[in-house]
């Protein structure tokens, strides 16, 4: 009855519509978000893909990148690959707060997570005080809400907070992300043998995701897992 209920509100407010392509075909995905088409064009990751970094790698080992650098996360999950018609949706939550699409991305990302794997917490990347206040919302959370939700794990959005505020990484060279994000997270609890799946809704360089999971580390995490709603691929 809920879901049906929140189908119709959602269908009012987007008019019946496909949200990427305006149709009026029958709706199946995202609680009435997306026609069977759309859904079907969406570019959704295969598994031949480095199981810490999530680009492409043959047979799904781990890449070279990874064994030459290691990252301070353990393996990262991804739902899509970040091109169209993927970018539309992620812009959309992130720029022009259509909040219901985190659901749709929320449970594509839950799809991708392997049954049985241990993870005690979800936690989204962590916005400034000054990003929050000027968005409204953090995107990465309202992700993580029905990611958590879908794999029946414990979401604490209070365990990591942003200590300073940064420049938006989209603006900077990825020579200079790492540099960007260095010293900018705080755990604020103990996290002695925790594993915790950090929540995203883009993955590029990794610089960000690096930083969370070092930060989580020292405070005593065993394992961090990245559970991106899209992953950038290298042109």
């Amino acid at each position: 009855m809920l879901k049906r209920t929140v189908s119709r509100i959602v269908n009012h407010v987007f008019g019946g519509t496909c949200l990427l392509c305006r149709g009026a075909a029958q709706l199946s995905r995202g609680e009435g978000l997306l026609c069977a088409a759309c859904d079907a064009d969406l570019p959704r990751l295969g598994d031949a893909l480095c199981p810490r970094c999530a680009l492409a790698s043959p047979d799904g080992m781990l890449c070279g990148r990874c064994l030459a650098r290691p990252p301070g996360y353990d393996a990262t999950l991804a739902a899509l690959e970040y091109r169209f018609p993927a970018d539309v949706l992620v812009h959309s939550l992130k720029f022009r707060g259509e909040l219901a699409l985190a659901s749709l991305l929320g449970r594509l990302l839950a799809e991708r997570v392997t049954r049985g794997e241990r993870v005690d917490c979800v936690l989204p990347v962590p916005l400034s005080a000054a990003r929050l206040r000027a968005r409204g919302y953090n995107q990465a959370l309202e992700i993580a809400r029905h990611a958590a939700r879908a794999t029946g794990t414990a979401l604490d959005a209070q365990l990591c907070e942003r200590s300073r505020d940064t420049q938006a990484q989209a603006e900077l060279r990825w020579a200079e992300r790492e540099k960007n994000v260095r010293g900018a997270f705080r755990c604020t609890v103990e996290l002695r043998g925790t594993a915790v799946a950090v929540v995203d809704d883009v993955m590029t360089t990794g610089a960000t995701l690096n930083e969370v999971a070092a930060t989580l580390k020292r405070a005593g995490a065993s394992r961090v897992v990245n559970w991106v709603a899209a992953r950038t691929f290298p042109a």
